[in-house]
């Protein structure tokens, strides 16, 4: 890799990529305190624990997302050959995304049983996840686009690919938003799929000039 020009904006991805390990971690941390104790009562603390589900639910499934996002993160930025200031302030867009999380999840674990409320929540948690979808995508298409920041030696039916994956997941995501308007369990039965399709590892990048 040459060197930047002085006075150039042009650095490597290491300041950025610790910068955003760190609010992955702040992020991921703060969906536990969505859990509260539950106080004293007539009940049995068993029973009182099995009710609090929907918080479980809402706090793995985040989790999950989350740490997906800083699983792929860690895979694309290993593709890209440097950084300049559009891309710092797009990974900035999408790391505010991330940190938002756990707000949309707060509110799903608290009216997700609520009949008055569960749709409205729902939808929220699903555009929750829609906007690092979004956000994504928008650094991706930015820093493939005439392979500003990618590694020229890239195969482009790869990086094709790549972004069929990562438009399908911003449609998908959209379409769980809809979804959860009509009937917040397929909103959410969408959104869990999602992110069990997700665990799947990435594909490898490939090369123009791999042999294999």
């Amino acid at each position: 890799m040459s060197e930047p020009k002085p006075g150039s904006t042009e650095r490597e991805t290491d300041r950025i990529e610790a910068f955003s390990d760190g609010v992955f971690a702040i992020a991921i941390t703060l969906l536990i305190l969505d859990i509260k104790v539950p106080r004293q009562s007539s009940s049995s603390l068993l029973v009182m624990l099995l009710n609090l589900w929907p918080a479980y639910f809402a706090y793995i499934l985040s989790f999950v997302m989350i740490g997906i996002y800083w699983a792929q993160h860690h895979y694309i930025f290993k593709l890209f050959q440097k950084t300049n200031h559009l891309l710092n302030l797009l990974n900035l867009f999408f790391l505010l995304c991330i940190a938002f999380l756990p707000f949309p999840t707060q509110v799903l674990n608290e009216y997700m049983l609520d009949s008055a409320n569960q749709t409205a929540a729902a939808t929220f948690y699903a555009f929750g996840l829609l906007l690092p979808a979004g956000s994504w995508f928008l650094m991706w298409l930015y820093a493939t686009h005439g392979r500003r920041i990618v590694d020229n030696r890239l195969d482009p039916g790869y990086l094709r690919r790549m972004t069929v994956q990562y438009g399908g997941s911003v449609a998908l995501y959209l379409g769980a938003v809809l979804l959860s308007l009509i009937d917040f369990r397929w909103g959410l039965g969408l959104c869990v799929g999602l992110t069990l399709l997700y665990l799947l590892p990435p594909p490898r990048p490939r090369y123009v000039d791999d042999q294999s």
